[in-house]
């Protein structure tokens, strides 16, 4: 049974998680009084803080995603909710700024909630990959990103260009999927590949862990209907019926190989990701 007292304790922390990620406090309101509704139709969660932590990223994720959010020009100067306890004032008043807010803006929705997470309320990468329902890599990745652009650095060079000389690879493989080319595929992946699947992806009968190319390259040979896209900035394939993704798959490639395989079928998650179909390159 739900405890308005559970919530209401956590609420100055989720607060403030919101209004770092969304920059707006109103816009921070609206999703609190969602999580509260979430709340309230949970059967009690083993983690609570851990549980509306997840959900409070998600919203305002799909918040962010929708474009819900004022603009920049709205929020030049984002109100900060009062603090209800010394502990949020320290928070807030040393780990972030208004100014940081104005910074934020640049970033994208994925980017933004896994710098916020890591770098202001210092949340461990395996704690983000929980809450975002991505892995490892990926949020490594886009803090790593967020970290640049907010440093002053838009972008290290090399990181669009490793894009864009990997997008071949990703087009290829997905191509040699589609064949049955088994040696297509193996000679695109790296020997200690691994593919991994989110809960939904396993229910829907696919193994958690493929571990070594060989395992790979099985899985996917003679697989079809999925299609490049971007996710969140990096490159994948994406089925997608009646307009909606149904399953995405997130390649990590290094060295021209790919070298991880994320295979998301979360709604929750997929309602968070920003998918753009790509065009494929040859």
């Amino acid at each position: 049974m739900t405890n308005v007292t559970d919530f209401e304790t956590e609420r100055p922390r989720l607060v403030a998680l919101a209004t770092r990620i969304l920059g707006s406090t109103a816009d921070a309101d609206d999703v609190l009084q969602e999580a509260w509704l979430r709340f309230v139709r949970a059967d009690d969660p083993d983690d609570l803080p851990a549980w509306l932590t997840t959900v409070v990223t998600r919203l305002c994720l799909d918040h962010l995603r929708r474009g819900r959010t004022r603009s920049a020009a709205e929020t030049v100067a984002p109100d900060v909710p009062a603090p209800v306890d010394p502990e949020a004032d320290v928070l807030l008043a040393e780990r972030a700024s208004a100014a940081m807010e104005i910074v934020l803006e640049a970033l994208a929705p994925a980017e933004r909630a896994a710098f916020v997470l890591h770098d202001v309320f210092g949340y461990r990468f395996d704690e983000i990959s929980l809450i975002l329902g991505r892995s490892d890599t990926a949020v490594r990745k886009l803090a790593s990103r967020a970290r640049s652009k907010v440093q002053g650095a838009p972008e290290p060079v090399a990181s669009p260009t490793d894009r864009t000389e990997s997008q071949p690879v990703v087009a290829a493989f997905i191509r040699a999927a589609r064949g049955g080319d088994l040696a297509g595929l193996l000679s695109l992946l790296a020997p200690d590949a691994v593919m991994r699947a989110d809960l939904v992806g396993q229910q829907m009968g696919t193994n958690a862990v493929y571990e070594g190319a060989p395992a790979v390259a099985a899985r996917f040979e003679g697989t079809r209907g999925a299609i490049p896209v971007t996710i969140d900035g990096d490159l994948g394939a994406a089925w997608i019926h009646a307009g909606f993704v149904k399953v995405a798959f997130v390649f990590h490639v290094e060295s021209n190989l790919v070298r991880e395989v994320e295979l998301i079928a979360d709604p929750d998650v997929l309602a968070t990701m920003d998918v753009v179909r790509a065009r494929a390159r040859s």
